[in-house]
């Protein structure tokens, strides 16, 4: 079963903030699930999207919390 994080502890997660979440999220920038009105994030979709990241293939641009 996979492990679903909410907004709050995927913004932990990467130290950023909700609302920088939720912003990236609307744009399609991260992979998310919606599950009626919440987001849900596969951790390892997660851990799969910060790889291709750190090879140059995405971004993650943040102006902190």
């Amino acid at each position: 079963m996979p492990q679903l994080m909410t907004v709050r502890q995927m913004a932990e997660f990467l130290q950023v903030s909700t609302d920088k979440v939720y912003e990236m999220t609307q744009r399609g920038e991260i992979p998310a699930i919606k599950i009626g009105q919440q987001w849900r994030f596969n951790r390892d979709d997660i851990e799969k999207w910060l790889k291709s990241c750190s090879r140059g293939q995405a971004s993650v641009k943040s102006r902190g919390k």
